[in-house]
């Protein structure tokens, strides 16, 4: 059962994302709240395993929490939940550390499947997020490669990857086990500077490294 916290300002909507949650009997909602400005100190007793995290919040914003958070805690999954899909904010967020990112409009049909997908070690995101996402991808890129120092297996684990495959479908096509390719991903991630799947996929893009 997937423990859950979930940051708000919109009490209708709160309550109704929780009660969602509650109804699927695969959900614990461990706590609610309307801002964050104490996020740290509730993260550290309540210790979930998914974060739902609203931008627009009083106080404390949504990405300055999940810039926060990952002070302290790598681990957790965080999934925005937002009216915004500009593309600035997208990439503040995804860059401050948040696993996906799932439009306020999608939530009905999308949020429980995308609990699952981060807790497999997905990157969920809505399909107008993941055009942008794409599309700035295409951008022209930098002709100069960073070296990283990636491994062979690193970087071959980097273009899997970027080619939106799962952590257990990796360690199939490698036929190497799960825990060895959750290993080589930590240490991509360390390499590049980065803190979650989807940011390492744009850095590899936007730097030529695939």
């Amino acid at each position: 059962m997937a423990k859950v916290v979930i940051y708000e300002d919109n009490v209708p909507l709160r309550e109704s994302v929780a009660s969602l949650l509650e109804l699927s009997e695969k959900h614990e909602v461990l706590g609610t709240f309307g801002h964050c400005d104490k996020v740290k100190t509730q993260l550290q007793k309540l210790n979930p395993d998914v974060v739902l995290m609203d931008i627009d919040l009083p106080g404390t914003n949504g990405i300055e929490a999940v810039g926060i958070i990952r002070k302290f805690n790598k681990t957790v999954q965080i999934i925005i939940l937002t009216i915004f899909d500009d593309n600035d904010k997208i990439f503040k967020a995804l860059s401050a550390g948040a696993n996906g990112y799932l439009l306020k409009k999608n939530i009905s049909e999308k949020l429980l499947v995308s609990i699952e997908e981060v807790l497999r070690g997905g990157a969920p995101m809505s399909p107008s997020i993941a055009r942008k996402i794409i599309e700035n991808l295409k951008r022209p890129q930098p002709t100069d490669v960073p070296d990283y120092k990636l491994t062979q297996r690193e970087q071959e684990i980097l273009e899997y990857l970027a080619m939106g495959n799962s952590f257990k479908l990796i360690a199939a096509e490698l036929k190497i086990s799960l825990d060895t390719v959750r290993t080589h991903i930590k240490h991509i991630y360390d390499k590049l500077h980065v803190r979650s799947q989807i940011e390492a996929v744009c850095k590899a893009y936007r730097e030529n490294l695939i």
